[in-house]
């Protein structure tokens, strides 16, 4: 039987990955001090999935993470896997509910439970949540690390977890200052930058098409080459395009804006149907129909509200008959339908985004034990790490697997 562990240690950040690490830790014996500077734990966890909480997902790799160096979450997704989560969620009497594509829910359907059972069982762990408190600075000195608080306290640990996040959604207590923590003690950071965002489109058409929504095939296009295919739903916007299908190229066309890259889409709004198919269609219902308008014929293949805009930007008026639409009119609308280019001028910010990209050097950080390799004692998981998942639960499965591993060193 394992001795219980004497260590005194601080975990910064109340989210997933601090929850996590604190529960963890505690089991061990380990005397748990977690630090939130919110008003309660977990804010992020209570607005994610649009309030239900996609937790995790079974089909987890490092191919589903961005970053310097994506590998780096390899190791500590095998050491906790889905399996170990679920096990470790009925234990603190949360249920899981798992979707056909691996996206992992609570029973509920409340991202609530999830908030309250980590919580509660972080308590019940022995853990002390210091809510509204935030650590101003660290330093380090005689193998000890101190701690020093915007309430001016100050307290002594052996072991420094950093779990701050990013400063995505800064409306609910998203910031910087485990990146600032992290340089203050020697570390680099990568350049950040939203992830899982909407975008802002280089042109006033989607503002006249605001509102409107069509499933589509987006292909990202960075510097004119075609970098990303994805199949989702898309909604256009004042300020550009949204929808699951955006937000799902969003990373590699966040990171390109970053380095001042050239960032286009092209969108096919008829995905289902090939181009020659789509010409066929298109002129039998000219020809069946050669008194309707265009905009009346493309009415039975699209929302009017991209139609009418499709056809303006194609400079064909929208009132011309059927009759009247010769071949090259025809292959210019079919060209626009099956790949419609928007130029990418910007992402919706860090105050819309879900996740960031960027953080802290994975390349100062030893990926078996998330103990930085610059400051024996000091250790980091979750988001503010260099590592950004894609959309469908990553994102918590790294934290949550990330604060295991690390939880598992610091106790040793």
């Amino acid at each position: 039987m394992n001795k219980p562990s004497t260590k005194n240690i601080a975990i910064i950040g109340a989210g997933a990955a601090g929850l996590m690490a604190a529960i963890t830790s505690a089991k061990t014996g380990a005397k748990i001090h977690l630090y939130e500077q919110n008003n309660k734990p977990a804010k992020k966890i209570l607005a994610s999935g649009n309030g239900r909480c996609n937790i995790s997902n079974t089909k987890v790799s490092s191919l589903d993470y961005a970053g310097l160096n994506p590998n780096f979450s390899s190791f500590c997704l095998q050491n906790f896997t889905f399996t170990q989560l679920q096990k470790l969620c009925k234990e603190i009497g949360l249920f899981l509910n798992i979707l056909d594509d691996g996206r992992a829910y609570p029973l509920s359907n409340e991202a609530k439970s999830v908030a309250l059972a980590f919580e509660n069982a972080a308590k019940s762990a022995g853990v002390q949540i210091f809510n509204e408190h935030h650590i101003s600075s660290i330093t380090k000195k005689d193998k000890k690390f101190y701690l020093h608080t915007s309430l001016n306290t100050s307290q002594a640990y052996d072991k420094v977890l950093i779990c701050t996040g990013s400063e995505a959604a800064p409306q609910l207590g998203g910031c910087e200052s485990g990146y600032d923590l992290a340089i203050s003690l020697g570390h680099s950071v990568i350049p950040r930058y939203p992830s899982l965002v909407q975008l802002h489109i280089n042109s006033k058409l989607p503002e006249k098409m605001s509102g409107a929504k069509q499933e589509a095939e987006v292909s990202l296009y960075i510097n004119s080459k075609k970098e990303q295919t994805v199949k989702g739903d898309i909604l256009f916007t004042k300020y550009g395009i949204s929808g699951f299908a955006i937000l799902d190229i969003s990373q590699m066309a966040s990171e390109a804006l970053l380095n001042y890259q050239a960032v286009d889409i092209g969108l096919d709004l008829l995905p289902k149907i090939d181009r020659q198919a789509l010409s066929s269609q298109l002129q039998t219902s000219c020809k069946n129909l050669p008194n309707y308008t265009i905009e009346s014929i493309l009415s039975g293949l699209l929302p009017s509200k991209i139609s009418r805009q499709l056809l303006e930007d194609a400079k064909i008026n929208n009132s011309t008959l059927a009759k009247d639409i010769h071949t090259k009119m025809s292959k210019k609308i079919v060209s626009k339908i099956k790949d419609w280019r928007f130029e990418i001028s910007d992402t919706h910010g860090f105050k819309h985004a879900e996740v960031s990209g960027g953080g802290i050097n994975t390349d100062e950080v030893n990926d078996k034990t998330m103990q930085s390799t610059l400051c024996e004692g000091l250790y980091f998981a979750g988001e503010v790490l260099d590592i950004v998942g894609r959309r469908g639960g990553f994102n918590f499965a790294f934290a949550f697997a990330s604060a295991y591993t690390a939880a598992h060193s610091m106790t040793k």
